[in-house]
């Protein structure tokens, strides 16, 4: 597996990163992984109602942006202390691709020394709470999953903007959100973000793809389309 390199510049929008999964897809030949970090912004499932799930009003206010993605699952709150992992193959066996991923990414952890473990629900959990969610769909030429990584995520941001509803807690056993996450600094870890994105690629992948100014324009147009 190839982890893809970006030119430098500045960081992007959340879009901009779901355009490049679509982009990488049209023709990928090989599995294909990259880390990224976005400005705070809710991302929501694509069959869910966004007025029910998210506080549009705090996110209006606090210039949090809110945007649907194509694959299923529950709504959301990303910022710069959350790493969001993307992996494309042109693998469809699509319920493999997700096991396989999901079973790389727990593995990550545990040789950080965490006990993680993967639910039905598509989290991984550490000690009964979740530090990571992920969703998965069918490309018409490949399979895209993405995942968070709660690094040091703004709890306070996520609880406000997003509004599960009483019965998806239940589900969980738990009476609110923060109830149920857990950052990876209050476990314990000790490398930022940045270092984070660094060892998930350099653990998983194997060579580089490197994307060109060319590459990035063609994306922007893809973002907006």
């Amino acid at each position: 597996m190839k982890r893809v390199v970006f030119p430098q510049g500045a960081p992007r929008s959340l879009a901009f990163y779901l355009a490049v999964e679509e982009y990488l897809a049209e023709s990928a030949h090989e599995d294909l992984f990259f880390t990224w970090q976005s400005p705070p912004t809710v991302i929501c499932g694509r069959n869910q109602v966004i007025e029910n799930e998210v506080n549009l009003e705090y996110c209006r206010d606090r210039g949090i942006e809110v945007v649907r993605r194509k694959s299923g699952g529950g709504c959301v709150y990303s910022d710069e202390g959350n790493v969001m992992l993307s992996y494309i193959t042109p693998d469809r066996g699509v319920e493999e691709v997700f096991a396989r991923y999901m079973q790389m990414v727990a593995g990550v952890l545990r040789g950080l020394g965490f006990d993680a473990v993967t639910t039905e629900h598509n989290d991984i959990l550490i000690g009964g709470r979740k530090v990571s969610g992920n969703a998965c769909f069918a490309h018409p030429k490949a399979t895209i999953v993405h995942g968070t990584m709660l690094v040091d995520l703004d709890f306070e941001a996520l609880e406000k903007s997003t509004t599960p509803s009483a019965e998806k807690l239940a589900k969980h056993g738990v009476e609110s959100v923060r109830q149920r996450v857990v950052n990876l600094r209050a476990l314990g870890l000790t490398l930022s973000p940045a270092e984070l994105r660094d060892h998930f690629e350099r653990e998983l992948c194997v060579g580089e793809l490197q994307l060109s100014a060319e590459d990035i324009e063609k994306i922007i147009k893809f973002e907006t389309t």
